[in-house]
């Protein structure tokens, strides 16, 4: 059974370290906010967000844009309960809004293998969007096995296994208000009940 966040404890006891504070996550997303303030001026555009994953980032991003925009949510399936992407990415649930000729933000919590993001892309410019741009809470380069770039990142980070602020193993520890790895002996998967 995981442990449980103790409020007066500066770390998690699942946590081996923490790579980013609740601090300075949210002074990141301020930043990327005005990035995007400064890329899509006033104008409308469509928000594209992968879930579950990214559904923190995407609702304090929100916060931090003016702008009129539209929400939609993709949902994908691409690690299961395992610590390393599964093959191909699956979509378990696509979007709704219509994005012919309108301007796209696809918002996603890791561009690690490149896998998901480059699947969703292509996806996306098949309903032939004004524009598409990707914005991503965390970029891990050295886990790329499909070349894809973002257009606005978060961080930059190591090849470590990491969780929170949406980022989850086997869904759990999305919860956390900083990012943090996860501890190698609790990246098997679960036997949570």
């Amino acid at each position: 059974m995981p442990a449980k966040l103790d409020k007066k404890k500066l770390i998690h006891p699942d946590l081996e370290s923490v790579l980013f504070t609740e601090a300075q996550i949210k002074a990141r997303v301020k930043g990327l906010g005005k990035e995007l303030k400064a890329c899509y001026g006033d104008s409308e555009f469509t928000i594209i967000s992968l879930i579950n994953g990214a559904i923190l980032f995407t609702a304090d991003l929100m916060r931090e844009i003016d702008n009129p925009v539209r929400l939609d949510c993709i949902r994908i399936s691409s690690y299961g309960e395992k610590t390393i992407s599964q093959g191909t990415p699956q979509i378990m649930h696509s979007m709704t809004l219509d994005i012919s000729k309108r301007h796209v933000l696809l918002i996603d919590d890791i561009l690690d293998t490149g896998k998901t993001l480059s699947l969703v892309d292509g996806l996306i410019k098949k309903l032939k969007p004004a524009s598409l741009k990707v914005c991503v809470l965390l970029d891990k380069q050295g886990r790329r096995e499909v070349p894809y770039e973002a257009d606005f990142i978060g961080f930059k980070i190591p090849d470590k296994f990491v969780v929170g602020y949406g980022l989850d193993f086997a869904e759990r520890y999305r919860n956390l208000p900083c990012i943090g790895v996860l501890k190698p002996e609790l990246q098997n998967p679960p036997e949570w009940v």
